[in-house]
């Protein structure tokens, strides 16, 4: 499973001629490609093979989806919030309470690193098709350069989605640095740039092979993956976004890019190349236990090497908090989920357990129950780690998903719900039937409770905006589904009102709550119940605190800086803007 990570530690020459690195301190002060090093290299399948892993090698580290990109960018939304209270720096907790400027710590090397991407995607693209193998070669080594081709045509495109997605009208380069005449690129208009990235997922839709044909796990781009991003793409060049002018507006023609979304979706699901895991603990647990999912998750950033440039914090910075002295080693989690996200779920929700740790680890291995405002995320965690990684160690190896075909059913169902209405099939399938395929699977013990769906286009995009907050909670989706919606700003003031109702709900939340140890584990009652009048027998005597432990300022401080208008991107950071006369900063930056 680990192979495009653990290859990314011996590129040697290969990739230290193609880089074209950008510097930390200027991502326009690029090294020219040698053209010699660019023919030789392309020339065979291997090397082209080392360059193409050089494309994926940005996905991984602390700088992307390893830390950055995964668990600072994303937050605070409505189902989880950064730690620290009301503290507000110029680092991960300013751009978390949306009280950051373009000099923010936090903002500088994730944009470098995207940009390095697309450089080294763009030395792919330019080269590939003037391989003499890409047409002259036999037919293995045609077909292993069209899909490298179409590989690196999807690289650039989720690297510039990233870019789009946090920084709006970014420059948009579609050539290698050696290529360019005049580095200093201007803000490109980001639904231009969607279309470009849109015509190119066509193309490298003919060049990939489905996965079955591939013979390749989710650390490789396949088909399937292609169609997933395209569809992703073209619900964001649907949406909502902050314009240049300081005002949220859609997408102009967003029936057309609702259609391309519909289609590529039905196509993964009609191809039946993947599916969803029948279990939604076990879908996770695979993941933290290092094994392979062919079925549900269909790309994901490939994290190896036990360092900060190849790696992730994964599972140290996400899970429980654990001491270093247990078995399991140290866990130091940075992200709070909400107490209101908690109540989202109804009890046999079985995405609950998963999405939400209520337990630290001290070193004595037992777990030990949070309080209601020190819950943290769970699908990624420590002490799920198969084998165990004892002591400080940061770096654990585990994947991010970038991709679930829980994705592609919920896309699928936005998408014909806004051209047709929920009840209205596409190649046989409603978006009513899409949206319960994911629900069916959350309640698997119990799939008479899913309840019923709504079958008016106003009532199912109100469950479907749910649905996709129950599903992918802590998988860094939730703020930009709400921003495309528009409904980042009045979510965030609905939680933080939520929150204080929440607090003084004594009537049908308890204040307190009980546990038992269960050998390591725990067992914890009254959780949507009253103080019992007594505590059952086995049960600690000492109340958890629960509703108590939600204060006032707790409540304020959640993502307590936020202004519509402005806070739907973050700012360029000021390093590439003194390097750029012609970039120009975003909205009230």
């Amino acid at each position: 499973m680990k192979n495009i990570a653990s290859r990314r530690l011996l590129l040697g020459l290969a990739i230290a001629s193609l880089g074209s690195t950008f510097s930390c301190k200027d991502y326009l002060n690029v090294e020219p490609v040698s053209s010699v090093d660019s023919q030789y290299v392309f020339t065979s399948v291997s090397g082209t093979s080392s360059a193409l892993t050089g494309a994926y090698d940005l996905l991984s580290g602390d700088f992307t989806y390893g830390q950055r990109l995964s668990a600072y960018f994303p937050y605070d939304s409505d189902d989880i919030q950064v730690s620290g209270g009301t503290t507000v720096d110029q680092g991960r907790r300013g751009i978390a309470r949306y009280i950051l400027d373009a000099n923010n710590t936090e903002l500088n090397l994730p944009w470098n690193a995207l940009y390095q991407g697309v450089e080294r995607a763009n030395v792919c693209i330019q080269n590939i098709p003037q391989s003499p193998l890409y047409t002259g070669g036999t037919a293995a080594e045609q077909a292993a350069m069209k899909s490298m081709y179409g590989q690196a045509l999807t690289l650039r495109a989720q690297y510039m989605l990233e870019l789009i997605r946090n920084w709006g009208d970014v420059p948009a380069p579609f050539l290698p640095a050696s290529a360019t005449p005049d580095l200093r690129l201007p803000n490109a208009d980001r639904d231009a740039t969607y279309e470009h990235l849109l015509a190119d997922l066509l193309l490298a839709e003919t060049l990939v092979p489905w996965r079955s044909q591939a013979g390749t796990t989710d650390e490789h781009i396949t088909k399937g993956a292609v169609k997933g991003l395209r569809a992703r793409i073209a619900l964001y060049r649907a949406g909502y976004a902050l314009r240049s002018d300081g005002n949220m507006r859609q997408g102009s023609n967003p029936q057309q890019f609702y259609e391309i979304a519909r289609n590529e979706c039905s196509e993964i699901i009609q191809s039946g190349e993947h599916s969803l895991n029948g279990n939604f603990y076990t879908l996770f647990k695979n993941v933290n236990e290092l094994k392979v999912d062919n079925s549900e998750i269909m790309f994901e950033a490939a994290m190896a090497g036990g360092s900060a440039i190849s790696d992730s914090k994964l599972g140290y910075y996400t899970g429980p908090k654990i001491d270093q002295a247990s078995r399991y080693g140290q866990g130091n989690p940075g992200l709070n989920v909400l107490p209101t996200y908690f109540y989202a779920f109804d009890s046999l929700d079985t995405r609950r357990d998963v999405t939400i740790t209520y337990y630290s680890i001290g070193s004595t291995n037992l777990q030990t129950p949070t309080t209601l405002l020190g819950l943290t995320d769970g699908k990624l965690r420590r002490d799920w780690r198969v084998p165990f990684v004892p002591g400080q160690i940061q770096y654990l190896g585990f994947n991010w998903a970038l991709l679930r075909y829980a994705d592609v059913l919920l896309m699928f169902a936005e998408a014909q719900n806004e051209l047709a209405g929920p009840t209205a099939a596409y190649n046989g399938l409603t978006p009513v039937a899409a949206l319960e395929q994911v629900r069916r699977r959350a309640y698997r013990t119990s799939p008479t409770s899913i309840g019923t769906t709504p079958t008016d286009k106003v009532g199912f995009f109100t469950a479907l905006v749910n649905e996709r907050y129950l599903e992918f909670g802590g998988e860094g989706i939730r703020k930009y589904d709400l921003i495309r919606w528009n409904l980042l700003g009045s979510r965030i003031a609905a939680t933080r009102a939520n929150l204080l109702l929440l607090k003084s709900d004594t009537l049908t939340k308890p204040s307190l709550v009980y546990w038992k140890q269960v050998g390591e584990g725990m067992q914890l009652t009254s959780f949507r119940r009253p103080k019992p009048a007594t505590v059952p027998t086995g049960f600690k005597t000492t109340g958890i605190q629960w509703l108590r432990s939600i204060s006032v300022a707790s409540t304020t401080s959640f993502a307590s800086g936020f202004q519509p208008g402005k806070s739907e991107l973050l700012p360029i950071p000021q390093v590439a803007i003194d390097n750029n006369i012609n970039l120009r900063q975003n909205p009230k930056y």
